[in-house]
């Protein structure tokens, strides 16, 4: 692995156990965070306030399915699920594209899909 998908496996396990200190410590001081459909964001203090995100407890459950690289690009596709605050879990597909700089991430682009039925749907 290269440095930077090993930033960017460092990253999903601290969400995975929702350890701000482990996410942060893999982030630029002046990150953008955009999750397309929803919000956009800048810097870490920011960012630190919406890792949990409004209307979830705890940390999510995130599968890799695959990453690639491409200069100091890391694409990611995910599935996961998260529990909202009413207990019910929310399905999730998800793409991610982490834009690097000097092995940490300073942006990060999310297009995150609920599933409702299957899959894929």
């Amino acid at each position: 692995m290269s440095q930077n998908t090993d930033t960017v496996d460092r990253y999903l396990d601290g969400f995975r156990r929702s350890d701000h200190e482990q996410i942060l410590a893999c982030l630029t001081d002046d990150i953008e965070w955009t999750v397309y459909g929803a919000f956009r964001l800048t810097g870490k203090s920011a960012y630190d306030a919406a890792i949990e995100g409004p209307g979830f407890i705890g940390p999510p459950r995130l599968d890799v399915v695959r990453m690639v690289e491409q200069d100091d690009v890391v694409m990611a596709e995910l599935t996961g699920t998260a529990t909202r605050d009413n207990g019910e879990e929310m399905r999730m597909s998800m793409a991610e594209v982490f834009v690097m700089r000097d092995g940490l991430i300073c942006e990060r682009r999310a297009w995150v899909v609920e599933l409702k039925e299957n899959d894929f749907r």
